[in-house]
C-alpha cells in the first residue's frame, strides 16, 4: 500500500531492488493551474475541484461560499480565537490567503517566528507539507501545527523518499572507505526524516540564501558532499565555489550506484540528488533573451532552484528575500524580468507600481501545491478550533525532531558565523 506522499505514476525499472519508479502526482499535477493571464483569482472552491487535482474534502457548506463570505467567517473565528492562533504565509501563497497571515516570510523564517511565540498554541501554516514539519520540528511540545490543506505537499521533497535516500546513504557508505568522507546536505524543501538523516551523519540543512555557507562549512569536514533533494540548487552553488562540473555527479535513485561506478563516486566532489523545482525549472534562456529584446536595460533576476543555463544568463540569482529586496531597493523606472513563482512576482508588481515587473515565463504557471492553500480550506481549519477541534494537524515523531533540529542547529551556528 502506497503512502499520500507516494502516490503517482509508477514505472518498472531494471533494479536488483524490488523498487518501482514512483513520479510525484505533485509533478504530474503542476500544470494544472497554469494560466496565461497575469492573475490567479480564487473562486469558490467547488469550481476550483473541477481542476483535476487531488484536493482533500472538507464539509460541503464550505464549497459554494464566495471571497466575501470567505473573508467574514475567517475574520469571526479569528476574533474568537485571538492571540491562541498565529496564521503564516509563505511567499508563494496567493494573495486570498497572504492578506490573512500575522508574518509572510520563507519557510524557515516563518517556523523560526512560529517558535518564538510560544503563547500562541495553534500555528496555521499556510504553506506545504515539508514547511509544517520544520515548524513542528522547532515549535514547543505545547504548541500544534495544522495545514489548512493537507494535499498541500511538495514535489521536490517528494522526488527524495526516506527509503531511496537510505539506500543511497547504505550504498555510499559501503564504497567510500574512511578517508573518504562524505558529508550530507539536505536543502530546507524536504522531509523532516530527511533532515534527521543529515543530523544523525554528520550533516546539516541549508536553504537557498546559505548555501555556499553550508557547503564551505561541510568540505571542511569531508572529502565530498551528498546534496538533496535539488540537484540544480547544489549544482549552482557548487560552480559558485570553483567546483567543476566534472567534479558533480547526479545521482539516479532507480539505478544501481545511483547510476554510476564506484570511481566515478570516488572521484566526484558533490554528488546532487535528482530532485528539481517543478516552477523554477520552466524558467529558461530563452524567455530571458526574449525579455531583453523586448526591453532594453531589463533586469534579469531568478531563484537559484533554476537551471544552470538560466542561472547564468541571468544578470542576479538569489533566494526568495533577495529577489525581495533587490526588487523593493531598485530605483523607480527600474525593470525587471523575474524567475520566480507568479503569486510573488505580482505582488512585487502590485507593491511597487513605479517599476515594470513580470514574469520571464509567459505560460502563469503558480506552484501547484501553495495553491491548494484556498480560503476555504483556512476557513475550515479555524472554524474547528473555535469549536475546539485540531484538523490536520502535522506531527513529527520525538526521534526525528531531536535529529532534525541537530541539523538545523549546525545551520543556524554556520550562518552566524558567516555573517
Amino acid at each position: 500500500m502506497l503512502s499520500s506522499k507516494q502516490e503517482g505514476i509508477l514505472l518498472t525499472t531494471g533494479l536488483n531492488r524490488d523498487r518501482r519508479r514512483i513520479l510525484p502526482i505533485t509533478e504530474i499535477e503542476h500544470s494544472a493551474f497554469c494560466k496565461t493571464e497575469d492573475e490567479l483569482p480564487s473562486k469558490p472552491l467547488v469550481e476550483e475541484f473541477n481542476v483535476n487535482i487531488r484536493w482533500q474534502q472538507i464539509p460541503v457548506e464550505y464549497l459554494h461560499l464566495t471571497a466575501d463570505e470567505l473573508d467574514i467567517r475567517i475574520g469571526e473565528a479569528r476574533a474568537k480565537l485571538g492571540d491562541e492562533v498565529i496564521i503564516l504565509g509563505h511567499h508563494y501563497q496567493r494573495e486570498e490567503v497572504i492578506k490573512y497571515a500575522d508574518l509572510q516570510g520563507d519557510s524557515y523564517l516563518l517556523s523560526k517566528y512560529a517558535a518564538s511565540h510560544s503563547q500562541s498554541k495553534y500555528i496555521v501554516f499556510c504553506g506545504v507539507h515539508f514547511m509544517a514539519e520544520t515548524a513542528r520540528t522547532l515549535c514547543s511540545d505545547s504548541q500544534q501545527v495544522i495545514l489548512p490543506n493537507i494535499t498541500a505537499g511538495c514535489s521536490m521533497a517528494d522526488m527524495a523518499p526516506t527509503e531511496d535516500v537510505l539506500d543511497a546513504w547504505d550504498d555510499l557508505k559501503q564504497i567510500l572507505d574512511e578517508d573518504e568522507s562524505i558529508v550530507p546536505i539536505t536543502y530546507m524543501n524536504s522531509t523532516a526524516e530527511i533532515k534527521a538523516l543529515c543530523g544523525r551523519n554528520n550533516g546539516i540543512v541549508c536553504t537557498s540564501s546559505n548555501a555556499a555557507a553550508v557547503m564551505r562549512w561541510a568540505f571542511e569536514r569531508g572529502r565530498r558532499i551528498l546534496f538533496m533533494p535539488d540537484q540544480h540548487l547544489g549544482r549552482n552553488t557548487g560552480i559558485a565555489l570553483g567546483i567543476g562540473l566534472d567534479e558533480m555527479i547526479v545521482w539516479n535513485p532507480f539505478k544501481p550506484l545511483g547510476g554510476h561506478t564506484p570511481e566515478e563516486i570516488r572521484n566526484s566532489k558533490i554528488i546532487l540528488w535528482q530532485g528539481h523545482c517543478s516552477v523554477h525549472t520552466r524558467f529558461t534562456v530563452r524567455q530571458i533573451n526574449s525579455a531583453r529584446e523586448r526591453h532594453p536595460g531589463i533586469n534579469v533576476i531568478v531563484h537559484p532552484e533554476c537551471t544552470m543555463e538560466t542561472v547564468q544568463a541571468a544578470d542576479i540569482n538569489g533566494s526568495t528575500e533577495t529577489i525581495i529586496k533587490s526588487i523593493n531597493e531598485s530605483a523607480p523606472g527600474s525593470k525587471w524580468a523575474v524567475g520566480t513563482e507568479i503569486s510573488l512576482v505580482n505582488r512585487l508588481a502590485k507593491n511597487n507600481p513605479d517599476k515594470t515587473i513580470f514574469c520571464l515565463d509567459p505560460v502563469v504557471c503558480p506552484c501547484s501545491t501553495m495553491y491548494r492553500i484556498h480560503p476555504a480550506y483556512l476557513s475550515w481549519v479555524l472554524d474547528r478550533l473555535v469549536e475546539g477541534e485540531v484538523v490536520n494537524e502535522i506531527k513529527v515523531s520525538s526521534e526525528t525532531k531531536k535529529y532534525a533540529n541537530i541539523a538545523l542547529q549546525r545551520m543556524l551556528e554556520v550562518t552566524s558565523a558567516s555573517n
